[in-house]
Parts: structure tokens; sequence; C-alpha cells
């Protein structure tokens, strides 16, 4: 098991997926006191979904399992505002929450997807057409709506399959769901359910025009 490490914590009404950019806007101040900490020490915080209540205030109710990130870049603005951008890298499990002074903290570890014996490249190219083809429908639906690029993946079949859900853009149970998969092929395999789910109904409003 991996070792147990206390960590800032970032609740939010979004799924941070491994491999996937956190564009971040603060503004209150215990997460204001939080950037600050994490510029004097390794950049380091989780990322949670919020299960109920909201993002601003506290007295949420978080998911257990989310991602730890790593902050790039940091904006201050002349407010005492912060743009950040951090970087999702790998999946952890929230094993307590910590005293939330002066900002979310809990104690975390992390989690490692195990291999998957056989080859995961048919489950991935699957997943890969079901997400274009779900795109394409929904661009025929909305000409203003712009895909996202699929084309360019990390040869990693576990990194791809994050970045796929990334891409997605599923709703947040959806995405939670996914992010909490226990390994690899079944990330990829409830994926492609999910989208061909969607297609089919995609497919049901386009015919309904």
């Amino acid at each position: 098991m991996n070792p147990t490490r206390a960590l800032p914590m970032f609740p939010l009404g979004t799924v941070l997926f491994p491999h996937a950019p956190l564009p971040l806007h603060v503004f209150e101040p215990r997460y204001r006191t939080m950037v600050r900490d994490l510029l004097d020490g390794d950049g380091e915080f989780g990322v949670v979904l919020i299960e109920r209540g909201h993002e601003v205030g506290g007295g949420d109710v978080r998911f257990s399992v989310g991602t730890l990130a790593r902050l790039l870049q940091c904006s201050p603005l002349p407010d005492g505002r912060y743009a950040l951008m951090a970087y999702g890298t790998v999946r952890l499990r929230v094993e307590e929450w910590l005293p939330d002074d002066p900002y979310p903290q809990a104690a975390v570890t992390v989690l490692d997807d195990p291999d998957v014996a056989g080859d995961l490249a048919p489950a991935l190219t699957r997943a890969v057409d079901a997400l274009d083809t779900a795109l394409t429908l929904a661009a025929e639906l909305d000409p203003r709506f712009t895909p996202p690029d699929t084309a360019r993946l990390s040869p990693d079949a576990s990194t791809a399959a994050f970045e796929l859900c990334a891409r997605a853009q599923l709703g947040p149970l959806d995405a939670q769901r996914l992010l909490e998969a226990t390994d690899t092929a079944t990330r990829l395999g409830a994926l492609q359910t999910h989208l061909d789910d969607l297609a089919a109904m995609l497919r049901s409003r386009l015919d309904g025009r």
C-alpha cells in the first residue's frame, strides 16, 4: 500500500482526470492562503468532486476518490486573487479529512492503476471511435460546437484512457464514475458504453428534427 500523506485539498464542482489541465481562479481568502503555501512548498494539492454543497463557503460533502494536481503557473492579480494553471498527475483516495483550517486538508494515499493482462489497443480504438461518433453527432446538432481533438493521444494506454475521459466533456457524476474505475480496461469499457448511449440519444434527436 502506498504511504499516506497530508495534502491541501481543493473541492470542485468538476472532476479532474490525471494528465488533464486544470485552470483555476482563486478568490476565497482560504484558498489564497493555500496558494501562498503551495508556492512555498512542492506545489501539489488534491482535487475532489463535491458530492453535495457548493464550492464557495465550505460545508460541502466530498467524494473520496480524486486526483493529485501539480501547480504549473501562478499569476497574482492586483486585487489579491490568483489565476492558476495546474495539471492532474495520479489518482488519490482520501483516507481522512483533516480540519478545514486554514483551508481544506486531508490524509490521502495515491491509487495505482493495476496492469491489465492483454492488449488494450482494441479497447482504446473502440473508445476513440465512440467519442468521435458522439462528437460528430453533437456538432451536427449544434454547428457552434467545436469538438476537441482526439487524434493526439499518449502511446501509453492508461494515460490515453484518462485523456479521452477528459475530452469527452462528461457530466460530473459520469466523470467521477470513470475516475473511480479500478483499471484501464474497465475505464475504457465504461467510457465506450457511455458514449454509445450518448450517440444513440443524439441520433434520436437528429431524427426528430
